[in-house]
């Protein structure tokens, strides 16, 4: 695996959930796979040798002072930058564990905007954990976009896996408020986002983009509501004017079909759990979080910390590896892009 001369940075997220673990575990299977990639974890190297030590994962821990050490390091084992240290205490999050897994993202970011790392794979944090020592911000994505400088309405989440892309055109709301959230202007913002950021991060030179009806059955000629007619269908209007291929909007019930799936390369969708229950039953363990618009690339596995199991062998590195891969193959794409 390769990409540009930088290495990727893959921050701890909180050492009290599943993230040392997963990182670990990724990184074992990468390697065993021949994949090993060109990159480091920001901080941590007692804490993850720990962790390798007491779950029995073959994951050598190589001490690096900066990430320009990780290429030679990573011959050996896992580079890890050694100033950032912890204790390990799987399924007890305390505020000094908040803290690590806030100042690992801090550092992570400064990395990458510095141009000393290609991309950042967070791994996953508590925000309860975090509220406790001041975090102030909805999740990761929220403080990315602040740490760039961009608004948050710029940081667009996207689901990918092999065979499915979705992203939520609002997320962490209750469903009584996704009508009133939505708007053409939404909608159309964050389709230009995404066509963008499939062409310089994906490839996908001609971007495809389903758009979700709101309402069964796409509101059934306004019998169940009118959003598709009233705000839906002048954004796709919109964005046809624009150039940008989208189409819908198309009923819930019939996005995800295989065939359906066929005919996009990601599908818009007005909430939450409309764009993440197909893409979690179909992608589970290979599952990634990718934010578009920033101008950094950042990567994350699709899960939370998982504390309930954390430290019991029971962690799948699947979509970690997912996330770490994944992350690799945008940093060549926008290269290429780029120049």
């Amino acid at each position: 695996m390769t990409q540009g001369r930088a290495p990727l940075a893959i921050t701890l997220g909180d050492p009290a959930g599943i993230g040392p673990e997963v990182i670990l575990g990724a990184w074992a299977r990468l390697r065993a796979e021949r994949r090993s990639p060109h990159a480091f974890v920001v901080g941590g190297p007692e804490l993850l040798r720990s962790c390798g030590e007491a779950m029995g994962i073959d994951c050598p821990i190589v001490p690096i002072a900066e990430p320009a050490e990780a290429m030679l390091a990573s011959a050996v084992g896992l580079p890890v930058l050694a100033v950032l240290d912890g204790p390990l205490t799987p399924s007890r999050p305390t505020p000094d564990s908040a803290r690590l897994a806030l100042a690992s993202l801090r550092w992570g970011v400064s990395l990458v905007l510095a141009g000393e790392a290609v991309g950042l794979v967070t791994a996953p944090v508590s925000k309860n954990a975090l509220a406790m020592v001041g975090w102030d911000y909805p999740g990761q994505t929220e403080f990315l976009a602040d740490a760039c400088g961009r608004p948050y309405r710029d940081a667009v989440m996207m689901l990918a896996g092999p065979s499915l892309r979705t992203v939520p055109l609002t997320v962490h709301v209750a469903l009584s408020e996704v009508p009133g959230l939505i708007s053409s202007d939404l909608i159309t913002h964050k389709a230009r986002i995404v066509a963008a950021g499939l062409r310089r991060d994906f490839g996908v030179l001609q971007p495809r983009l389903a758009i979700a009806a709101l309402n069964p059955h796409a509101g059934e000629g306004g019998q169940f509501g009118d959003e598709e007619a009233r705000i839906i269908a002048p954004a796709i209007a919109a964005l046809h004017a624009e150039g940008i291929d989208a189409f819908g909007p198309v009923p819930g019930d019939a996005l995800f079909t295989p065939r359906a799936r066929a005919g996009y390369d990601a599908a818009l969708c007005m909430y939450h759990d409309q764009a993440l229950i197909p893409l979690k039953a179909l992608e589970f363990d290979e599952g990634v979080n990718v934010t578009l618009g920033l101008p950094i690339i950042r990567t994350s596995p699709d899960h939370g910390t998982a504390f309930d199991i954390a430290g019991q062998g029971k962690a799948d590195p699947g979509a970690m590896a997912a996330a770490i891969v994944m992350a690799a193959e945008m940093a060549q794409a926008r290269a290429s892009v780029d120049g």
